[in-house]
């Protein structure tokens, strides 16, 4: 009979330790769902808009003006975002420094695909950061390739 007391209280402290973590990622969830219905949207502007020239070396000399703005779903991430705005903006200009194919960035294609990859790149900064904030979407609100 003794063995039977012994089971009961290890049961009992195995229930009461995971009892906590297991309130605590429901919480977690909670949370992330209360954020997500809230309907929170910031659009973070990235001032001045970017000029830089695109195409491949030795080709026509294009030019290219993007005025962007980072769409966000919490408040919170407006603050990282100032935070690290010139390794932001830096992140832009490469990008769109890498920029060969001119006819390409004409087509709403070609433009999609450079918003996905900038916002790639800017999760991929703001996690390096260790910010805990990620940015939802990139839109161009000017977008102009002059050959």
């Amino acid at each position: 009979m003794t063995p039977q007391p012994k089971f009961v209280l290890l049961s009992i402290f195995l229930l009461f330790s995971v009892l906590p973590t297991a309130w605590a990622e429901d919480a977690a969830e909670a949370e992330e769902e209360t954020i997500e219905e809230s309907g929170i949207t910031d659009y973070i502007p990235m001032e001045p808009a970017f000029v830089t020239h695109v195409g491949s070396p030795g080709g026509k000399l294009t030019y290219l003006k993007a005025a962007v703005t980072l769409r966000a779903s919490r408040q919170t991430t407006r603050t990282a975002v100032v935070a690290h705005m010139p390794r932001l903006r830096h992140e832009f200009v490469m990008l769109f420094g890498e920029q060969t194919d001119t006819d390409k960035l004409t087509t709403m294609e070609g433009q999609q695909t450079l918003r996905e990859e900038a916002k790639s790149r800017i999760n991929g900064v703001l996690e390096e950061q260790q910010t805990g904030e990620a940015i939802t979407g990139v839109l161009f609100t000017e977008f102009v390739v002059q050959k």
